[in-house]
């Protein structure tokens, strides 16, 4: 028996194990910018995610609601729409996979994804901080 056309990895979990897996590693990938996974989760979740800041860069109610179902955390497909995609100026290619040396346990060859480009998510927060400082009392 061969394997042809059989995509993915299986991480020797089952197929709703794995699907939650792989929910949670992009969930916390857009959260924190960057995360430190085995290589070969890292391999699988790239495509992933770059396809889901390529439909939150097209924008839209439709693509939101499809991040929502996909990620299943509200908070993160708001900040994925509202703040990371926004930031992004290529067309694709979005991550880039770091290997990361060996795992100490079972010597399995780690790796660090993140975003090729820097994100700021605090622009918001800055842009509502006055530029000038107030104004010190003088002192009598």
């Amino acid at each position: 028996m061969h394997r042809h056309s059989y995509r993915g990895r299986k991480f020797r979990r089952e197929k709703d194990q794995r699907n939650a897996l792989v929910r949670g590693l992009v969930c916390s990938l857009f959260e924190y910018q960057s995360i430190t996974t085995t290589l070969a989760r890292a391999k699988e979740i790239r495509p992933i995610a770059e396809r889901m800041i390529t439909r939150a860069r097209k924008g839209g109610l439709a693509n939101r609601r499809l991040l929502i179902s996909r990620l299943n955390d509200i908070y993160i497909a708001n900040l994925l729409m509202d703040k990371i995609a926004p930031q992004l100026k290529r067309d694709s290619g979005y991550l880039k996979i770091e290997r990361a040396g060996f795992r100490r346990g079972d010597n399995t060859e780690m790796a660090t994804i993140s975003f090729v480009d820097y994100i700021d998510l605090d622009e918001s927060q800055s842009a509502q901080q006055p530029a000038t400082k107030p104004a010190q009392k003088e002192e009598a």
